[in-house]
């Protein structure tokens, strides 16, 4: 076998070898027209080489941003270095379609893709080749790992029953906003309710009765308050709303427009109708409330003044002067 075939059955094996690698292969010139096309991206565009040969690379595949791209080419081709982008930063360079079987639930390809200098026999870089590895996989996994942190985070903040957050989670809330309270001195107000009579539900309906009450007026707690505010459960049948921002006088309006509408509704459950109210404490932060804890406190000493004289009511903590 002569030299010449040698080197040219060598160049055909390595022409294969790179039409039917797993990775796509796309080479490009200076002007962005298509020289090279492999077989991956054949197979996933529905393209065929011959079809795509001197073709621009923008008037192809539309969703690749022109001047994105330009940009990152031109420091290739200036630098002569190689180039990279991975999913995290953009999804894909070429949007396919997945067809990867672990990973059924994707709409897209995820895609790394690097970007290659290819030098003339000068030393000039005269056309650049873009490798496109599909991490599909890997993409869809850290992503449903991610989700799923995500609701183990909210579910670790959350109390079950009233879906508001639980009292580890608000009372952390509460700290941070004394603090904050600490170096701005705002108006800021915590609110703390308790369902009158509770017990009775219970002894007279049974439990499911009562955590029916208690899911009522977390629900109708999460449709008053704002995004800003934050509500949770204290414990059993009583609740805390941090209403930030908000003077003692506005904190009122906002509890008493609550306890009306508890005092008006009906809960049913099944066969059962029931009526139910409660009591509410609301304390301003001031001078000499010396931390968060001294503010519940304070709080609660008002909700006790409610369910003193007669349950539902709203009773402000005293503001010292």
């Amino acid at each position: 076998m002569s030299l010449e075939t040698s080197q040219l059955n060598e160049l055909h094996w390595l022409m294969e070898m790179l039409h039917n690698i797993d990775v796509g292969l796309v080479v490009v010139d200076k002007e962005y027209k298509v020289q090279i096309f492999n077989g991956f991206m054949e197979n996933h565009s529905g393209l065929l080489p011959r079809e795509v040969k001197g073709k621009v690379l923008f008037d192809l595949f539309a969703e690749i941003p022109q001047d994105w791209f330009e940009r990152k080419a031109e420091s290739v081709f200036l630098l002569k270095n190689k180039a990279f982008t991975i999913w995290e930063q953009r999804p894909y360079l070429f949007k396919f379609d997945s067809y990867r079987p672990v990973t059924g639930s994707a709409d897209f390809m995820y895609q790394n893709t690097t970007f290659i200098p290819l030098l003339s026999s000068t030393g000039e870089v005269t056309h650049l080749c873009l490798l496109v590895y599909d991490v599909t996989d890997n993409a869809v996994h850290k992503l449903s790992l991610e989700k799923a942190n995500e609701e183990l985070a909210i579910l670790s903040q959350t109390d079950g029953l009233t879906k508001l957050f639980n009292r580890i989670h608000w009372e952390s809330c509460l700290q941070a906003e004394y603090k904050r309270w600490t170096r701005s001195q705002h108006s800021s107000s915590l609110v703390m309710l308790d369902i009158d009579h509770f017990k009775n539900v219970n002894d007279t309906y049974g439990h499911m009765v009562g955590d029916e009450v208690i899911r009522h007026i977390s629900a109708l707690i999460r449709h008053h308050v704002r995004e800003t505010d934050v509500s949770g459960r204290y414990g059993g049948e009583e609740f805390a709303i941090l209403l930030a921002d908000t003077s003692l006088k506005s904190a009122y309006v906002f509890a008493e427009r609550l306890r009306k509408e508890v005092e008006n509704a009906v809960v049913k459950y099944n066969d059962i109708e029931i009526t139910y109210t409660i009591s509410l404490g609301i304390a301003e932060v001031e001078p000499c409330i010396k931390n968060y804890e001294a503010w519940i406190e304070c709080a609660d000493a008002a909700l006790y003044n409610s369910k003193e004289n007669g349950r539902n009511r709203v009773s402000l903590h005293r503001k010292q002067s």
